[in-house]
């Protein structure tokens, strides 16, 4: 299921701003969608959707991998700077090759990490070689002519 069939509110409208797909999205309808890599190969759907709470960023996403019928699957936090969004196809798309992403550094279902730990955080980004840091700051992510948002 894609983030479109999931749109039960009617909130993703057509416009004519840039960008992959509509600027603003439910987290819950991210939920279920597929990732593909460069190949065309299928690595899992989205499980969770991991928010930084002191910046109101996503930080990652938790993509289900292997496995059948959740048995035997594994978890891994992929930063969401990572993925990008495949309207096309509507689905997302992550730059890794499946052989690869299976020596990634997993979790499974009961057993998750502590994804505030800078260690643990360092050695995502070093596998992913994203860097957190490199997120534009909020006061900069507005689109041209627009303020961004501000706490009150």
């Amino acid at each position: 299921m894609n983030f479109e069939e999931r749109d039960t509110y009617g909130m993703y409208k057509d416009t004519d701003e840039q960008g992959p797909g509509p600027r603003l999205m439910g987290a819950e309808t991210l939920i279920g969608n597929d990732v593909y890599n460069q190949n065309n190969e299928d690595l899992g759907d989205i499980k969770e959707i991991m928010l930084d709470m002191t910046n109101g960023q996503v930080s990652y996403a938790v993509l289900s991998f292997g496995g059948f019928l959740g048995m035997g699957e594994r978890l891994f936090a992929v930063p969401w700077n990572a993925l990008k969004l495949d309207t096309e196809n509507k689905r997302f798309v992550l730059n890794i090759d499946k052989e690869r992403l299976e020596n990634a550094p997993g979790f499974d279902k009961d057993h998750w990490p502590d994804m505030a730990d800078q260690a643990w955080k360092d050695q995502i980004d070093s596998f992913y070689q994203t860097s957190y840091e490199t997120r534009p700051p909020m006061s900069q992510q507005g689109r041209q002519g627009q303020q961004p948002y501000k706490n009150m």
